[in-house]
């Protein structure tokens, strides 16, 4: 018996896990301080009135021999992939429903579509950018180069005509740093990779996040884009669906390699290793596409960039550099005074009691920069901005 070696490759998770121990050693030793937490991801809104009223609906119906569910056929719940497509019709998308899989979530699908790709794809991963795309190609034993993001390109970076590859990451509106491709950028990405026969693996979890209208939120608003894309969504933070798990993955039919459909492929796949996601959340998510749900999920998202909008204010006024908070609920700043990540994080820490990421977790070139989050409570993320000021002013 032989353990899978790719696995010794991985860093361990020693970016949340120093700043767990950094913050419990930091509270321990001063009890009495109010420790205000900017860096995780996670949402704090509850879910949507109209999202739990259709979830205890339907577990009164799985109460009901007449009503009750058994196993999904894997894909999704039609009623649920109705709603998806409905939603992508108001954006001038036409996707069938056959072309929509049902998930727990866009982490789980952008780490298992590399099942169907062969090991010896080359992979372009653009840095900073968010881990699971290089640790689960390195689980699988293949090398993945990168593509700089850095503040010259606004940390949305382009292809280079001289970099072949069978596979790019692209990640819009981007985690960690906030930015959003524009209709024109995609188009050159989308080109490139049609005349390369690449594949774009798109990660749209924040999409609903969007509020600039010229600004895309599928990478399916590209013409083109459905011979060589598939597209990740999650409702975690469009709908607060962290804690409950639903999301949905966009394989076109008309994505064809080695004469194969990635559909059918994908669809194998999913019949042999996936479950589905229980009858309940998908009820719940269904119910986020209603018009009652998408008005109050609206309401739960305009609530987060107003905290963004704080939080970019805040950094405006000190006079530094950062992207995101307009169209993304992330704010990736330059660490002042050339402090790095960790100084930095040191500095909000034990000086404003405030707790955020560093950037050089997620990838070489996020040394020196540093993430803060707006999901949390307003006056929260007021009094954050406060003690921030006073300590760099």
């Amino acid at each position: 018996m032989n353990i899978n070696q790719n696995y010794l490759n991985l860093k361990d998770n020693y970016l949340f896990a120093e700043i767990a121990r950094k913050v419990k050693e930091f509270k321990a030793a001063n009890p009495d301080k109010d420790i205000i937490r900017l860096g995780i991801g996670d949402v704090t809104l509850p879910l949507a009135p109209v999202v739990v009223d259709a979830m205890k609906n339907a577990a009164i119906e799985m109460g009901d021999a007449k009503t009750f569910r058994g196993y999904d056929d894997n894909q999704g719940y039609d009623f649920l992939k109705s709603s998806v497509a409905g939603y992508y019709a108001k954006k001038g998308v036409s996707i069938d429903e056959n072309e929509i899989f049902i998930c727990d979530g866009a982490k789980s699908d952008t780490a298992n579509i590399l099942d169907i790709f062969g090991a010896d794809n080359a992979v372009v991963i653009p840095d900073p950018v968010y881990p699971v795309y290089a640790d689960t190609n390195i689980m699988v034993g293949r090398e993945a180069s990168f593509i700089d993001g850095n503040i010259g390109n606004t940390f949305l970076p382009m292809p280079d005509t001289n970099v072949k590859f069978d596979i790019v990451y692209l990640c819009s509106p981007n985690n960690p740093t906030g930015a959003v491709y524009n209709k024109e950028q995609l188009k050159i990405w989308v080109d490139y990779a049609n005349s390369i026969d690449a594949i774009i693996l798109f990660d749209s979890a924040y999409e609903a996040y969007v509020c600039d209208d010229n600004l895309p939120t599928s990478i399916f608003q590209i013409e083109g884009a459905k011979k060589c894309a598939i597209e990740f969504c999650s409702l975690s933070k469009t709908a607060g669906f962290t804690g409950t798990r639903c999301g949905y993955t966009i394989v076109p039919q008309s994505l064809v390699r080695n004469e194969v459909g990635l559909n059918k492929l994908w669809r194998r796949r999913q019949g042999t290793k996936f479950n589905g996601v229980s009858y309940i959340v998908q009820r719940g998510a269904e119910a986020v596409f209603s018009e009652e749900g998408q008005n109050q999920t609206k309401e739960g998202i305009a609530y987060y960039m107003q905290n963004a909008k704080i939080i970019s204010d805040a950094l405006s006024k000190l006079g530094i550099w950062y992207s995101g908070g307009k169209n993304s609920p992330y704010i990736w700043l330059k660490c002042p005074n050339g402090l790095s990540s960790w100084e930095f994080f040191d500095l909000l820490l034990t000086k404003a009691n405030v707790v955020g990421t560093p950037g050089a977790g997620f990838g070489a070139n996020g040394e020196g920069f540093f993430r803060l989050t707006s999901f949390g409570d307003k006056d929260n993320i007021i009094e954050a901005m406060k003690r921030i000021t006073d300590i760099l002013k």
